[in-house]
């Protein structure tokens, strides 16, 4: 008993003496995608390849990493999807385009499970918060899968500017 004492006040003594922890917020404010945002998103990209000729697969997925919409075109290969949502996760965790992610594709993080480093990923950013991110896969090169993604946040860019 004594020694779960002592652990406990050491612990609060720490907490206690440390002043930027009083000052931080009891809760958080975190801004995510409505399911009807992420749809639309991910229908603009789809309807971007159309108009080049190209079914893909899509992926867009919220802050946390899980997949929100995924959409595969009628005759775009079943490996679109996973690919797609790999090239998302790696855009969120890095916060970057996968296209910018080259350098380190060749390296231990571009062999971790769930992650591609292939261009046509693209982190979800507005009004200074970052909302998840879109994947792409199918399209001929990772240039058009990052054009179809591009296309899909700007459908939507707007509304998450302003709301």
């Amino acid at each position: 008993m004594r020694i779960w004492f002592r652990k406990f006040a050491l612990t609060g003594l720490i907490i206690l003496s440390n002043p930027g922890w009083a000052d931080q917020p009891v809760a958080v404010d975190i801004k995510r995608l409505s399911m009807d945002t992420a749809l639309s998103m991910a229908r603009a990209a789809v309807g971007e390849c159309r108009k080049q000729g190209i079914q893909i697969g899509v992926v867009v997925i919220d802050r946390g990493g899980r997949a929100q919409v995924a959409l595969r075109d009628t005759v775009a290969a079943d490996i679109t999807l996973r690919i797609a949502e790999e090239k998302a996760y790696a855009a969120l965790s890095f916060n970057v385009s996968t296209s910018e992610l080259g350098a380190r594709a060749d390296s231990p993080l571009g062999r971790l499970d769930g992650m591609v480093m292939l261009p046509g990923g693209l982190p979800v950013h507005a009004g200074g918060e970052i909302y998840g991110a879109i994947g792409v896969s199918g399209a001929p090169s990772g240039k058009v899968d990052e054009d179809c993604a591009k296309a899909g946040i700007k459908a939507v860019i707007d509304d998450l500017e302003m709301g």
